[in-house]
């Protein structure tokens, strides 16, 4: 049986916010085109106390690609339409300051949808 062939892994980012981590991983098929992971994961505890993450994941191909920004894109200007640019930017500093007084290493990455897009 021939060996499973590792996934080359182009380019990755993360996103930290609060109990989760959104993973946005650019790979590559076996044909050489680009496609991108993104993966939520969470941070949940067994019953002795022990840490375990549940993970979900989406996979998006390049024909796809314009079609999911601007959809990411019209929905994230509608809740900041509807509920307010300072709402948003006051939940991320909620989180960035329950992360910093929390004293975990990381903190947001700033992901720009724009480098999803085809260009």
């Amino acid at each position: 049986m021939p060996e499973k062939k590792d996934i080359e892994e182009i380019y990755s980012k993360s996103v930290r916010a609060g109990r989760r981590t959104y993973f946005f991983d650019v790979r590559s098929t076996r044909a050489g085109d680009y496609y991108l992971t993104i993966t939520e994961s969470k941070r949940e505890f067994n019953e002795d106390g022990s840490p375990f993450y549940k993970k979900h994941k989406i996979y998006l191909y390049k024909e796809d690609f314009v079609e999911f920004k601007d959809s990411l894109d019209q929905i994230c200007n509608f809740i900041i339409k509807e509920k307010g640019h300072e709402i948003i930017t006051s939940e991320n500093s909620k989180i960035t300051n329950q992360t910093t007084s929390d004293k975990k290493e990381d903190n947001f990455t700033e992901v720009d949808f724009d480098e999803l897009g085809a260009k």
